[in-house]
């Protein structure tokens, strides 16, 4: 969050974009996953799971700093309804900062395209012309650095489809017990992907 909002301060005034929204958004847009976790594809959780576990957790944050809590609610549902000019921006920082943190972590491990899942997931997907360039340039030195390197992919990785992954919180049941439950699940895969340095997580590129 706090890099993503670091990113925002790039930002003119040419692209047409609140800056101070797009900050906030930046702030507020992971939130929930101080509570629930990183949940990834890989986890288990269906999309409608992740969702209701993450609303509660933001409800449950919000009431401990109301009437500000308010504020934050507004930010966090702006930002998952994803209808404004900087919710749709803040979304591109956000994928923009997995492939910068995949690439950086290539580079450290000297694992270069061993992680091309990431790039491949985000294939397409960035709204802003900001952001592209960006992004084209990462692609770049990923490619010229790999040539270098003689790095060559590995057989694709398999990323499970969460729209296919039942629900099973049924009817909004007990979502208290689901976050206790998903977030340990996170927190074990997490574990294991790090002793066998495989980063398939993107909770794994929030430690140092």
């Amino acid at each position: 969050m706090y890099r993503m909002g670091m990113m925002t301060f790039l930002l003119d005034g040419s692209e047409g974009l609140n800056q101070i929204r797009c900050m906030e958004l930046a702030l507020v847009h992971d939130l929930a996953e101080s509570v629930v976790g990183d949940l990834t594809p890989f986890c288990g959780a269906s999309k409608t799971d992740k969702r209701s576990m993450e609303l509660k957790a933001m409800e449950d944050i919000c009431k401990l700093i109301e009437p500000r809590g308010k504020r934050i609610m507004e930010l966090f549902e702006e930002y998952e309804t994803g209808e404004s000019a900087e919710s749709k921006f803040v979304k591109d920082l956000d994928r923009l900062y997995l492939i910068m943190m995949t690439f950086e972590y290539e580079k450290r491990d000297n694992c270069l395209l061993k992680h091309q899942e990431f790039f491949d997931s985000n294939e397409g997907k960035f709204y802003h012309s900001f952001t592209k360039k960006l992004v084209d340039e990462i692609y770049v030195q990923c490619d010229n650095l790999a040539r270098i390197k003689g790095a060559t992919l590995p057989p694709p990785v398999d990323v499970p489809d969460t729209e296919a992954i039942p629900s099973t919180i049924n009817g909004g049941g007990d979502v208290k017990k689901h976050h206790k439950y998903y977030k340990l699940i996170a927190q074990s895969v997490d574990m294991y992907m790090c002793n066998n340095n495989i980063h398939r997580y993107k909770c794994v590129f929030d430690k140092p």
